[in-house]
């Protein structure tokens, strides 16, 4: 599997919950690369770059949410 970038946008209670470390920590473990941040929505946005595999199980981690973060929808963006 090849290279991706995939940006999410993430709904829910995720403002003020740690999610953004949440994002981050994941995204170093599973070697990718990119940014997290606030929108003034209330929802998260993020851009993950590195191999296919990775970012889908990035995906689904981001769907399960951080532990105080309650995840409604996660849209995705290739």
């Amino acid at each position: 599997m090849g290279e991706v970038a995939t940006r999410v946008r993430v709904y829910g209670r995720v403002q003020g919950v740690g999610f953004r470390y949440f994002v981050q920590s994941r995204s170093r473990s599973l070697g990718l690369v990119g940014w997290v941040r606030n929108r003034s929505d209330g929802t998260v946005e993020a851009l993950a770059e590195g191999p296919a595999d990775a970012v889908a199980e990035w995906i689904d981690l981001l769907r399960e949410g951080a532990p105080a973060s309650r995840v409604e929808r996660v849209e995705t963006r290739s």
